[in-house]
């Protein structure tokens, strides 16, 4: 909660990645919120104030998996939104002459993603979240000690380029800094 908040605010990229986690990790502990505060919340050193704030903000994520039938696979609607306004600036960005240097990091990355897309076969994610989908996979190669192939590490080096291109057109249009500055970008 704490370190989602943050993340918000300094790198939706990462914030993105990160719920996809909480995510996972609410289902690791199947929606049990007594395991999950054995298992994570009582790790952090917080107050009782803190505790209860943190217990409050699994609970809520836990009813809206329910709610929203997310509690195999799939994201909660907070995170889906995140990505629709990512897409929407991602085709902003496309469309402004003023954003070439975005456009040919797009251009650059898409035969990867053209790539990834049709490894998935039916799923039907777009070009936006097929990038974070290669970016939360590679993560959990990591954390399990897969083997990461040469030609995977240079596309996933290609999408965290673009991402975090967009993420940085994300943060100054989210502080109103995108559009309404003469200043460089």
């Amino acid at each position: 909660m704490i370190i989602a908040s943050q993340k918000r605010k300094e790198n939706i990229a990462e914030y993105l990645i990160y719920m996809w986690q909480i995510e996972d990790l609410i289902r690791a502990n199947n929606l049990d919120i007594e395991k999950i505060t054995a298992n994570v919340i009582d790790r952090f050193n917080l107050d009782d104030a803190q505790h209860r704030e943190m217990t409050q903000w699994y609970e809520s994520l836990i009813d809206m998996m329910r709610r929203e039938d997310v509690v195999d696979s799939g994201h909660l609607q907070i995170n889906k939104n995140v990505i629709s306004q990512l897409v929407q600036l991602h085709r902003t960005l496309l469309a402004d002459p003023r954003f070439a240097e975005y456009a040919a990091e797009f251009y650059r990355t898409l035969p990867f993603i053209v790539e990834l897309r049709a490894k998935a076969g039916d799923n039907p994610a777009g070009e936006i979240e097929t990038c974070f989908n290669a970016l939360y996979g590679m993560l959990m190669m990591r954390l399990q000690g897969k083997d990461i192939t040469p030609a995977t590490a240079n596309a996933v080096a290609q999408i965290s380029r673009f991402v975090a291109l967009l993420a940085h057109y994300f943060k100054l249009d989210d502080e109103d800094r995108l559009f309404n500055s003469d200043k460089e970008l």
